[in-house]
């Protein structure tokens, strides 16, 4: 124990698998109790590029708030007003509602900066593992063995690891897809620039909805007019042979969860422009239409009735992974290994703290899955959102907390 009565853990390996922001996260709050902690990422390149913008909670920013020398201010963007746009871009709604974002490469970068690359190992696909009294082996695609007293799996929604865990859990398709892309604020309209620029703006229509924030550019610019727009946009997709040829890539494969830049065949980006100049507001449709390469994500929902076993935990989305409409993913993922730390800094049993730190955190898991699955319904199906219902908003732990 160290002086002030917490648990240290120098000397003992942890290991984290997945390393994207969740993972990262959780490894340098485990290497903080003195863990030895080792990353594997099974993606054999730099993640770098990877990802759109994140809506930034206070869990999410919290390692830059308490434990590092980078400062939130310096990884994020930053508007004033939530707002709703009519039609004709006439502003429905507006409220005063602070929020800060983040392009996922930007917060990756800072994660990774205070990490190092010296232990974290691209290119790993852990495949199997079994743990004993006293460790927890973990089985690599490319012949690797490691062992280590604590394994962490921050693998993502396709976490080869939660049927090991969890056998119950099971990918549920939502019935929509987000249609994701970005484009240069500098290189929209001056009317729809100004009309952006300081808000986080909804649009909607019957079954459809979507949001548009400035995020970090690619090189990092924060200013404004050297930002990027970002945005999410819901359209329903009836499950079946309708999602599979929309998920199917130019090269005939069907992607699982995400099809990336690029990837999307051509015939649906020109429909997806079409129905934008349709259905959604004028400056919505403009960001749309501005963008050059935009991808798409099929939404699902995973929830877990375990957590942990033994030696062995799952966060964030390897858990349960939930709908966007509450911004909250990195923020649990990142709630989920701060909830870790703490629970490992109060025990000196790596299972006692596991088996200790799991009910909180499904009963948190749980709760914004059933909330953002009410958001959905309300804006996808219902169509009963209604501008400024204070429900709509985004939090972690509920609607603006």
């Amino acid at each position: 124990m160290t002086d002030t009565g917490r648990q240290h853990w120098a000397g003992h390996r942890a290991m984290v698998i997945g390393g994207s922001i969740g993972g990262l996260t959780a490894a340098l709050l485990l290497r903080r109790l003195g863990f030895d902690v080792d990353v594997y990422e099974r993606t054999p390149t730099d993640l770098d590029g990877r990802g759109g913008g994140i809506v930034l909670q206070p869990d999410t920013l919290r390692w830059f708030v308490e434990c590092s020398e980078q400062h939130p201010e310096n990884v994020s963007t930053a508007t004033h007003f939530v707002q709703y746009l009519g039609a004709d871009n006439e502003v429905v709604y507006r409220e005063e509602a602070p929020w800060r974002y983040t392009s996922w490469g930007t917060f990756y970068r800072a994660l990774l900066a205070d990490f190092g690359t010296e232990r974290y190992h691209l290119g790993e696909y852990a495949a199997g593992f079994d743990q004993d009294s006293d460790g927890v082996e973990v089985r690599f695609t490319s012949g690797r063995i490691e062992r280590a007293e604590l394994v962490v799996f921050a693998d993502g929604i396709t976490s080869a690891s939660r049927r090991r865990i969890a056998p119950e859990a099971e990918l549920e398709y939502s019935g929509y897809v987000g249609w994701r892309g970005t484009v240069p604020e500098r290189e929209v309209s001056p009317a729809t620039f100004e009309l952006l620029r300081d808000s986080i703006s909804y649009s909607f229509g019957p079954q459809t909805h979507i949001n548009v924030y400035p995020i970090p550019s690619p090189s990092g610019g924060l200013s404004v007019g050297e930002r990027l727009l970002n945005y999410v946009w819901y359209r329903n997709v009836p499950a079946g042979h309708q999602l599979d040829e929309l998920m199917t890539d130019k090269r005939g494969f069907i992607a699982g969860v995400s099809l990336h830049p690029g990837q999307v065949q051509d015939r649906f980006v020109a429909e997806m422009r079409s129905a934008a100049a349709e259905l959604l507001a004028p400056a919505a449709a403009e960001v749309v239409l501005r963008t050059e390469q935009p991808y798409l994500q099929a939404v699902y929902d995973v929830g877990v009735q375990q957590m942990a076993t033994g030696r062995v935990a799952l966060i964030g989305d390897a858990a349960s992974a939930a709908r966007p409409h509450a911004a909250a993913g990195t923020a649990k993922a990142a709630a989920n290994a701060w909830a870790l730390h703490d629970a490992l800094a109060d025990s000196s049993d790596v299972a006692e703290a596991l088996a200790k730190w799991e009910p909180g955190q499904l009963e948190l898991g749980q709760r914004l899955l059933r909330r953002v699955k009410e958001m959905g319904t309300r804006s996808q199906v219902t169509c009963t959102w209604v501008p400024g219902d204070p429900d709509n908003r985004f939090g972690l732990y509920g609607p603006g907390h």
